[in-house]
């Protein structure tokens, strides 16, 4: 079923699954604001569609994403809409990490600056082998600041230093060694590889999903006895839903369970 959205962002769902491809193919689906709107908008509507179990993004043409909109930035240089800007861009990624539902980058030809940014605040990411990813602001005089808050998130600290401050390409092989994505396939075999691993998480339970996906994230940011007195509660709250108890007794009785989301 493919979803009317505005034409810097295309959407098609199947089987519990949105894929929204971002639209902008001569400029490598550099960020402007009017494709950041559309993918913001895009995943507002999501958020509450029961229908909709899992989001994969991806960029329509031979790139991912290759960051901000350069163009768009030096004819609107002044410091209203740079602010306006890079709040809009972080509201965006925060609304990828803060969705109730998993989300997977679908990683093609170049991820860079902001494009990279996307990938590592996306939940999980499948890159093909000839992808490639950096943060090279730094070659042009802007260090990739708001790049650097999900990237720092997803790798480890040495890695993503090398990164903001060389600006070097990584391949694919490289971002998988880091963390920065989690599987590499032939670029062939892409999307047959992110709609299987969509298909997976989509056959659980969504709220499960939901709870699960809003814990790691917030009890990553705690100390240790925190993170535990708040899982533990999460653990304890999510033992009171009806999926709760039909994932256990399915398990027990050695049946599929039937989820109901409840």
């Amino acid at each position: 079923m493919t979803v009317q959205v505005p034409a810097e962002m295309l959407r098609h769902d199947t089987d519990g699954v949105a894929w929204l491809t971002m639209n902008r193919p001569a400029a490598r689906n550099a960020l402007s604001v009017g494709l950041m709107a559309a993918m913001t908008g895009a995943l507002d509507g999501i958020a509450d569609d029961p229908a909709v179990r899992v989001v994969v993004i991806g960029g329509a043409g031979p790139a991912f994403c290759a960051g901000h909109d350069l163009r768009e930035m030096r004819q609107n240089p002044g410091r209203a809409f740079t602010a306006a800007l890079f709040a809009q861009c972080s509201a965006l990624m925060t609304r990828i990490v803060r969705l109730p539902k998993p989300v997977i980058a679908r990683v093609h030809g170049i991820a860079t600056a902001a494009g990279c940014q996307l990938v590592a605040s996306c939940d999980l990411a499948v890159a093909a082998e000839t992808a490639r990813f950096a943060t090279p602001g730094v070659r042009i005089g802007l260090f990739c600041s708001t790049p650097m808050v999900a990237l720092s998130r997803a790798v480890g600290r040495k890695a993503a230093m090398e990164m903001l401050l060389t600006g070097d390409m990584v391949d694919a092989a490289r971002a998988h060694e880091i963390g920065l994505v989690n599987r590499v396939v032939a670029e062939a075999e892409l999307d047959a590889a992110v709609a299987a691993l969509a298909g997976q998480l989509a056959a659980s339970s969504s709220l499960t999903l939901a709870i699960g996906k809003a814990a790691f994230y917030r009890q990553a940011e705690m100390d240790l006895d925190a993170a535990y007195a708040y899982a533990a509660e999460t653990m304890t709250r999510n033992m009171q839903a009806r999926d709760a108890a039909e994932g256990i007794d399915a398990f027990l009785e050695k049946r599929a369970p039937v989820w109901t989301d409840r």
